[in-house]
């Protein structure tokens, strides 16, 4: 049982945030030269933070690996919408906005597997069913106030049936496979509306694309040694009018000592935009094999870092 697993990243590479106060300030001191660069340097920022948790129980039988879930994962993207007038700039610093929009999604479901021997190969196929509720919020702020806390001012929710698949040929210490995640495609409409930001209007509203993710994976399983890679096949597209595109490249290696103490290392590259690759590092512990605690790391930059913890025990 995984009871549970929590996670949580940020990335800012593009320094929104002090870029946002940066114009804010210079505008607030009515100084128009360094009020218009500080805006040309928010141009095109953007900004995201993602969290989620996950549990799960294993049921214990002789015909099939089965394992309930449920999950929850919260997406949020933030980026500047500049007003066009430039004759004042500290007057385009007062009419400028900040968008945000957030995904949350919940699922809960079950995930069933079996091992099968075709032409003398080994394999083992798995299916997930699970139902989802999701929920989509927007926010339109001034410089002066703008803040993450606000992202949840305009929301909406949908429910529905979603399928994940996968398949595994495995020989030996060799491992490849091949997964499909959210086979059931679903575009979700946030609230759209016109927020009054300074003298003019400001429009919001976009969709947030549901789409299905195919992953491709090999692997090297030795008794206290691991390597893997695998390769997302196809873009996440996420929110339209955002540049939050996903596509990933990772790998990873463990080191397995006297089963007690797991060493990881990982790599990982959105290769849907033009970003820099992140390290990853974590150490698992398994005293005397009662139970497991997973602390994991991430680190892109000094504007981008993530952190995990899992639980796992066994019964």
């Amino acid at each position: 049982m995984l009871v549970p697993s929590l996670g949580i990243s940020y990335d800012d590479q593009d320094n929104l945030l002090d870029k946002v106060d940066d114009a804010f300030s210079a505008a607030e001191r009515g100084d128009p030269l360094a009020t218009q660069a500080a805006l040309q340097a928010l141009s095109g920022t953007q900004a995201k933070v993602d969290f989620g948790g996950a549990v799960a129980f294993g049921i214990p039988n002789r015909y099939i690996a089965a394992n309930v879930f449920g999950k929850a994962y919260v997406e949020n993207v933030a980026t500047p919408d500049i007003a066009s007038d430039s004759s004042d700039p500290v007057t385009q610093a007062q009419n400028t906005a900040v968008k945000t929009a957030s995904v949350a999604v919940t699922e809960i479901g079950i995930s069933l597997a079996k091992y099968q021997t075709l032409f003398g190969q080994h394999f083992s196929f798995g299916i997930s069913p699970k139902l989802q509720r999701i929920y989509t919020y927007t926010s339109v702020n001034s410089l002066q106030d703008f803040k993450f806390d606000n992202i949840r001012e305009d929301s909406t929710g949908d429910t529905a049936f979603n399928l994940d698949a996968g398949a595994l040929w495995f020989h030996g210490p060799f491992r490849a496979g091949i997964s499909a995640k959210n086979l059931f495609s679903r575009n979700i409409d946030t609230k759209s509306g016109v927020v009054r930001v300074g003298s003019r209007d400001v429009e919001f509203g976009y969709q947030y694309q549901l789409e299905p993710l195919y992953t491709v994976g090999a692997g090297f399983v030795a008794d206290y040694f691991q390597f893997s890679v695998d390769y997302d096949l196809n873009k996440e597209k996420k929110f339209t009018q955002f540049d939050d595109d996903v596509q990933m490249l990772r790998a990873g290696v463990e080191v397995d000592l006297v089963r007690q103490i797991q060493l990881r290392g990982g790599y990982h590259r959105n290769l849907a935009r033009d970003s820099e690759g992140t390290l990853t590092a974590g150490i698992g512990l398994s005293p005397l094999n009662l139970f497991e605690i997973s602390l994991a790391a991430s680190y892109t930059s000094p504007q981008a870092m993530g952190a995990s913890v899992n639980f796992l025990a066994t019964y």
